[in-house]
């Protein structure tokens, strides 16, 4: 029992369950459990950037190969764009089978939100999101911690690195020692995981209540099992494909599964899943470039339960949609979702610009959706992170940059 109680994963879960109990009984609580979830997140975002600037750098300094770092970025971004492709069009067939949004009233809904959301979505443009990929100041991209303008910097420097030769190799030793010293403070913030994932759960349940799920605990349910059948189905068979274990996968990182389910956000993951999958087997080289990227191009949940938004939408509005009409939107949906990458709130503001594209279906019916949306939040996350680990570990293995011995002591822990 002791042994039981020293495990972090048990520990994160007994916060989720009193934060829980705690949003319920004392909703007053919902300030201060926010603020306990921030300071978490925040801890674990500090590192973020560093972590994955040094493990970038030293990942490709020590591949020594820019072609190569090419194509490990080609392979991710083919299989990122394939298998998002994918989840939308389940979202989309699910969503028509099951018809979450039969029966669902447009009436005692709040719309002042949504104006915000709209004009937000209309303020996308491509041309600016190319531009934000490259930092015009890195200073300012590492304050900020944005992830895909840290990724492009720390490529250009592991590539001055390795035109130093023999020269860079001190600095790599120091940039070492530096890592470690960063997963150092994050086995020290980890500690902390129980607290912020019951913060998150008591601002969630204390803002929201239990109540508000009960008008649309249909859609939640086909967003959270269309979901999992995603994962075991989906990414199960991909994982026979390239002969390792989903299920021990899953196990090995149930802590991070866990901390994401507690926080809402899968970026309070992002450091410790770096480090598991590379004790899985995965190189530095391979968990640095693939990672960070997926963050931003391989959201799975985040596509699977866009897609659903919108068949919802249109079944609450009676809206009959032509099979052109719904490939038409699973198109839409391939190009807007990479589009918000590194915005607050891109989920509302990628289907605020699909309906806008599409004009059939009133903007007004994202008001439905707010209420829940961080009931259905924790899905996504989740689910984009096992995306991601999944995508690493097929993408070291197409690179022979897997260590089948390591995986397998890994996984017998």
């Amino acid at each position: 029992m002791k042994k039981l109680f020293g495990h972090l994963y048990f520990q994160v879960l007994v916060g989720i369950l009193l934060g829980v109990l705690a949003g319920l009984l004392f909703p007053g609580i919902a300030g201060t459990g926010k603020l306990i979830s921030e300071i978490f997140i925040n801890l674990i975002k500090m590192l973020i950037a560093p972590i994955i600037f040094l493990t970038i750098v030293l990942g490709i300094a020590r591949m020594g190969d820019m072609k190569k770092v090419g194509r490990v970025g080609g392979k991710a971004l083919l299989y990122f764009e394939i298998v998002t492709t994918l989840a939308i069009v389940i979202g989309v067939v699910v969503a028509n089978w099951l018809k979450p949004g039969h029966g669902v009233a447009f009436t005692h809904v709040n719309v002042s939100e949504v104006a915000k959301i709209e004009q937000e979505a209309g303020g996308m443009n491509w041309g600016e999101f190319f531009l934000h990929i490259v930092p015009s100041n890195v200073v300012d991209a590492f304050a900020r911690g944005d992830i895909l303008q840290v990724l492009v910097f720390a490529i250009l420097f592991g590539y001055g690195i390795t035109k130093m030769k023999d020269a860079g190799t001190p600095l790599l030793h120091t940039f070492d020692r530096i890592s470690q010293v960063f997963f150092n403070i994050l086995k020290v913030i980890m500690r902390l995981a129980p607290l912020g994932a019951f913060g998150g759960m008591a601002y969630t349940i204390g803002n929201f209540g239990a109540a508000a799920l009960i008008p649309l605990v249909k859609l939640m349910v086909c967003v959270y099992l269309t979901m999992i059948c995603f994962i075991f189905g989906g990414l199960g068979l991909i994982a026979r494909v390239y002969r390792f274990s989903l299920w021990q996968y899953l196990k090995f990182v149930r802590n991070e599964i866990l901390l994401v389910l507690g926080t809402s956000s899968s970026e309070s993951a992002l450091p410790g899943m770096m480090e598991r999958l590379e004790q899985l087997g995965c190189s530095r080289s391979v968990v640095g470039l693939v990672i960070p990227a997926g963050y931003s191009f391989n959201l799975d949940g985040t596509s699977i339960y866009l897609s659903m938004a919108v068949i919802f939408l249109a079944q609450v509005f009676n809206v009959p949609l032509s099979l052109g009409q719904e490939l038409t939107i699973i198109g839409i949906l391939v190009v807007t979702s990479k589009g918000a990458a590194g915005i607050t709130g891109s989920g509302f503001i990628v289907l605020a610009s699909t309906l806008t594209v599409i004009k059939v279906i009133p903007v007004e019916g994202l008001a439905i959706l707010i209420g829940v949306d961080r009931f259905m939040s924790e899905a996504r996350a989740i689910t984009n992170l096992i995306g991601n680990g999944v995508a690493t570990i097929v993408v070291a293995k197409s690179e022979r940059e897997f260590d089948e011995a390591r995986y397998k002591t890994a996984i017998s822990r």
